[in-house]
């Protein structure tokens, strides 16, 4: 019977196309390193390889498989800077503080890249984005920021798109403009999880799956994690279980709110469609976004149902198939081979959250949709704090993250009622 994650509905259209995803044991005794990580996703995974590779003792527990979170389920896409819009951090930071922002995102994206080539993880990258506006008076925004990219910012990539060549590049009539990123693409994420821990692994990290953390204690200099099964004593702790997080750090978990999100894959759509002849990703103007790709076989993958409470949708498909009709009217059949879904971490301001949440143990998570390349490159960061050089991470520290109002009892009923606002807003 294939594997199904505990903690994420349904069976990816990843975990069929990833290839042999290699099991890892549980731990099973008490162990001494220099920096244990809890959680193994791309930003724990990630710092176990760049920590090993410099020599570092380092041990890693995951609750459950590596993959089963986000890392192993999202849209896969790798976007440009931040998840904000360079000119919206300049109104918030300044130029100076914005400029450094999104070149460091740019640095993640190249670093990713060159990470999945030089240690020969195939990765499924396809080249382009489209991003794309849903509202008329929202396009000339969208004009604006192509120039802006360009002139403050030094990224030359993105192109403004008319209503004529938005309709042409997507293969449908239901965006008004937009603009066109040739400067990043979208990848298969699954391969990524399971290629970053076998470049780990193979650099000495300790690597242990189905081992849930039960307690995180700081004391005495040194970091004790408890497990069902033995007790890991640390100079260091990484806290990288971004929406995974529940019960096990308080700091965490008021400052990160997870929400779901879930993706449909047909089936190919073969050479004849013109679903998105360019094969770039796209992403859309709503709040509660929408984000969908064409796979390398020709598959659209759809994802664009955040859901803010705490049950799952009970049928994936219909929603999915919904919406895919609303862009593709010809699509409204189409046969939807898998489902799936997953829980992302976000922050009230969309902006990372990286603190020190105890002495000697520094937590990182909150991407808001932006971790593919964010993540990755912030566990090679945390690798380089180890080493002595905090500055690059401090850059992200010291962004204000305020706590979600209401506290944990009262947060997620809360966040429901404003961002289903916000859903009603995107349909106005």
């Amino acid at each position: 019977m294939p594997y199904q994650s505990p903690i994420s509905p349904g069976r990816s259209w990843y975990e069929d196309t990833a290839g042999s995803r290699p099991e890892y044991p549980a731990l099973d005794g008490d162990r001494g390193c220099d920096v244990v990580i809890v959680g193994g996703g791309f930003t724990g995974l990630s710092a176990a390889a760049h920590l090993a590779k410099a020599g570092v003792n380092v041990v890693l527990i995951e609750a459950h498989r590596f993959g089963d979170g986000a890392s192993g389920r999202n849209g896969g896409q790798l976007g440009t800077g931040q998840r904000a819009w360079a000119e919206e951090l300049e109104a918030e930071y300044g130029l100076s503080r914005a400029k450094a922002l999104f070149d460091m995102a740019e640095e993640a994206k190249a670093h990713l890249l060159d990470f999945a080539a030089a240690n020969a993880i195939d990765i499924d990258y396809m080249p382009g984005q489209l991003s794309v506006a849903h509202k008329r008076r929202y396009v000339d925004d969208y004009k604006r920021h192509a120039e802006i990219m360009t002139s403050r910012f030094g990224y030359p990539h993105v192109s403004f798109m008319d209503a004529a060549e938005t309709a042409e590049r997507l293969g449908s009539t239901r965006y008004f403009g937009g603009t066109r990123d040739t400067g990043t693409g979208h990848i298969h994420p699954l391969k990524l999880v399971i290629g970053t821990a076998r470049v780990a692994a193979a650099a000495g990290a300790h690597l242990f799956e189905q081992t849930p953390s039960t307690g995180i204690v700081s004391n005495g200099g040194k970091v004790t994690v408890t497990t069902p099964n033995g007790t890991i004593t640390a100079d260091k702790c990484l806290i990288g279980v971004n929406a995974y997080g529940g019960n096990l750090e308080p700091v965490s978990a008021a400052h990160i709110m997870p929400i779901g999100s879930f993706i449909g894959a047909t089936v190919p759509l073969g050479a004849a469609s013109k679903v998105l002849p360019g094969g770039e990703s796209v992403d859309d103007s709503r709040f509660v976004v929408r984000y969908f790709r064409k796979s390398k076989d020709g598959r659209l993958l759809f994802g664009g149902r955040e859901v803010y409470a705490v049950n799952d949708p009970k049928d994936i498909h219909i929603h999915i198939r919904k919406q895919i009709a609303e862009l593709y009217p010809d699509l409204k059949d189409v046969e939807i081979t898998h489902g799936w879904g997953g829980y992302v971490g976000i922050t009230v301001p969309r902006k990372p959250f990286v603190r020190e949440v105890m002495p000697k143990v520094i937590s990182i998570g909150g991407y808001s949709g932006h971790g593919v390349m964010l993540s990755n490159f912030f566990g090679r960061l945390y690798a380089e704090t180890v080493a002595g050089n905090r500055d690059r991470l401090k850059l992200i520290e010291d962004l204000k993250i305020p706590a979600f109002p209401g506290g944990r009892r009262f947060r997620a009923p809360l966040l429901f009622l404003a961002l289903n606002w916000f859903a009603l807003r995107d349909r106005i």
